[in-house]
């Protein structure tokens, strides 16, 4: 089969004023960004929006091997619109760290991609420009502010505001700065964090509205004044300037599916270490102008699925009619201790094993008052006894059951997947979410309950830094706000190398971070980098420029 870029590259795209048409955007409503991408400007019928099937698509724990969520939140698009529904897919932007990194792109896969494929990977709108900009400007407003105000009395005693920047590189996790001599600020030390883990970037995808994105910019915490009150963007003066830069990028983008069906692209916070999920203008826009809207959540139900229902769908007052819970049976037996090596040879006895993992996920999202539908990427190698296994087993578990080949067959390869999504949610009627906890619990209920029902841990300890910034958020009275746990995606636990089913653990949670303008408490959970290295290999030693095209992007 020909590579993602090769299918790319093959794909005459329809001029994106002929999508927007196709879903009743008005071309008035496009700003273009090129002939096949633009941002549209959007005012939500909330009307319209309840009346809209939203999808959630999930996946079972990461491995090596990889499960296929953008690929297969894309090609159930597809499929829905091949069998005459209309429908529109929301997701994250990719960001440039991964793509050049390990992971690679992420616009999905095979006959199941969103278009242009290399602008989609790359500088796309340039909205993690924007939002590396916004988060940047305020370090360095923040620095002039202490800068001016050292010997007055108005100084910071702590700072906590980070640069960031959107690449892989550990060399900039810790750092100094404002060196040689007082003409160069203050000699501090900083580091640096990714730009999918910037509050900015969780604000940029939790707003509703300018004035919303405005308020919350405000209510950053930037650090504490030297008789310990805090200090926040409102006190500095700053969030004028910040909207300023970031008011074109908060618009959504629309760009289309190989199968010429509208998509929406926006913003793009990681699930180990942020909320995962798009924005919430990008997940509305879908469901304003599409009666089946399907958006993905980062990494397992664990992490970006959890995220979704107990954050994203708190603040944007919505709820999922289904969720789909991806995987293959790659990613199965890589659970089940199957050998790398062996994992596309026939193995039940390791299908068994490791369909521990898919259990967990289905009866955390069970948990939650969804109906699953398990989607199982089928492959070639994939034996008859093998899917009649997985497909018998989902339904002692409560769970629905589908194929899904769209990387290789596109919507065609996703209809069986698009027709059982359809008779879940016209025979299935929905519930409302069960969340795993009140917001008015303490903070160290809401992280216990979180382990104890979504991970099947036994319960949390706080570090010596934990335990302090829980002082201090508590002093703040900002103990009310939802949870988001930054740990490994590889693991129910803190520990990367438990993976399967780990139960019955402890998660050591070493700090506490509050995202006061983003509306969550970040809790950090074991060694949990928020910025990723390059791997030996990078993807980026791959990727060239070959008479005028971008190539050996995945």
């Amino acid at each position: 089969m020909k590579s993602d870029i090769e299918i790319a590259h093959e794909t005459q795209l329809s001029p994106i004023q002929k999508i927007a048409a196709s879903v009743g955007i008005h071309e008035d409503q496009l700003e273009q960004y090129g002939k096949y991408k633009a941002k549209v400007n959007v005012s939500f019928d909330e009307a319209k929006i309840a009346q809209s099937n939203l999808i959630l698509v999930t996946a079972t724990t990461p491995n090596k091997s990889g499960s296929g969520k953008t690929t297969t939140s894309v090609a159930l698009a597809q499929g829905l619109n091949k069998i005459g529904k209309k429908a529109i897919v929301a997701l994250r932007e990719p960001s440039l760290g991964p793509c050049f990194g390990m992971k690679g792109g992420a616009a999905g896969g095979g006959y199941s991609q969103v278009l242009p494929m290399e602008d989609i990977n790359l500088h796309f709108t340039g909205d993690f420009h924007a939002i590396t900009s916004a988060n940047n400007t305020l370090a360095a407003l923040v620095d002039n502010y202490q800068y001016h105000n050292k010997n007055n009395g108005k100084g910071l005693r702590q700072i906590l505001w980070r640069r960031v920047l959107d690449v892989n590189d550990r060399s900039l996790r810790y750092m100094l700065s404002g060196l040689n001599g007082s003409s160069n600020g203050i000699p501090t030390e900083t580091g640096f964090d990714i730009t999918p883990a910037s509050e900015i970037m969780a604000i940029f995808c939790l707003a509703t509205s300018l004035d919303d994105l405005r308020k919350r910019l405000e209510n950053i915490l930037l650090g504490y004044r030297l008789d310990n009150s805090p200090f926040y963007v409102k006190d500095l003066g700053a969030a004028g300037a910040l909207v300023a830069l970031l008011k074109d990028a908060f618009q959504p983008n629309l760009v289309q599916t190989i199968e010429k069906g509208a998509a929406f692209i926006h913003g793009g916070p990681f699930a180990n270490i942020a909320h995962g999920c798009n924005s919430i203008m990008a997940t509305k826009s879908a469901m304003q102008y599409a009666d089946y809207a399907i958006t993905e959540a980062g990494f397992g139900s664990d992490l970006g699925g959890e995220k979704f229902l107990n954050i994203k769908c708190r603040a944007a007052g919505i709820a999922p009619k289904a969720t789909v819970l991806v995987t293959t049976t790659q990613s199965i037996k890589l659970h089940g201790k199957v050998d790398e090596k062996l994992i596309k040879q026939p193995n039940m006895e390791g299908l068994i094993e490791g369909i521990k993992n898919v259990e967990r996920h289905i009866e955390s999202l069970q948990k939650f008052g969804q109906t699953v539908i398990v989607a199982l990427n089928k492959f070639g190698f994939d034996t008859d006894e093998e899917v009649a296994f997985i497909e018998n087993w989902c339904k002692e578990k409560g769970a629905e059951f589908a194929i899904n080949e769209g990387f290789a067959k596109g919507g065609d390869g996703a209809v069986s997947l698009a027709r059982k999504v359809v008779e879940v949610i016209e025979n299935k009627p929905s519930k409302p979410i069960n969340h795993t906890y009140d917001v008015n619990q303490s903070i160290e209920e809401k992280i216990t309950q979180i382990v104890k029902t979504v991970y099947k841990g036994n319960g949390i300890t706080l570090g010596k830094n934990a335990k302090a910034a829980l002082k201090k958020i508590n002093d703040l009275g900002a103990s009310n706000l939802p949870i988001c746990i930054a740990k490994t995606q590889f693991s129910f636990s803190d520990d990367a190398s438990r993976v399967a089913a780990a139960e019955g653990f402890t998660l050591h949670i070493e700090n506490l971070i509050l995202n006061n303008g983003a509306g969550f408490i970040v809790a950090v959970a074991g060694e949990i980098m928020r910025m990723p290295g390059l791997p030996k290999d990078p993807a980026a030693m791959v990727i060239d420029v070959v008479n005028g095209e971008i190539t050996g992007l995945s």
